[in-house]
């Protein structure tokens, strides 16, 4: 890492439990993921910590509040957003974070409650 690189705490986000300190060299956003200890993790928010000095503030350190990530491969990109599931599905969130209201955390992939957009619109 060079010495840009931000010192990083990775903490979970629904038990406020630490993973971990990194180094990152990148500015990381909500909804990004970030490897770690060969999980992946989607961001959901950060919080920069600065540090008065001589001259004015500096970044010290950031914090990074993630959830695991259960499918990195089931996202989409739809206008600048990374949409979590099977855009294809009835059920699916249209969000950063969650995959679906019906199976939150599960795989879109083979899911019993998948129900098709096209079916819904047929139906009405």
């Amino acid at each position: 890492m060079n010495q840009d690189s931000i010192l990083t705490e990775v903490i979970l986000s629904h038990n406020r439990q630490s993973l971990g300190k990194i180094k990152l060299d990148w500015n990381p956003q909500k909804g990004h993921n970030i490897e770690l200890e060969g999980k992946i993790y989607t961001i959901l928010e950060y919080h920069n910590h600065y540090q008065y000095q001589l001259g004015g503030y500096r970044l010290k350190k950031v914090s990074l509040y993630v959830q695991k990530t259960s499918d990195i491969q089931e996202k989409t990109l739809i206008n600048g957003r990374w949409i979590l599931g099977d855009i294809n599905c009835r059920f699916n969130a249209d969000s950063e974070i969650v995959n679906c209201a019906v199976n939150p955390e599960g795989y879109c992939k083979h899911c019993q409650f998948f129900e098709s957009k096209e079916d819904d619109i047929v139906n009405n």
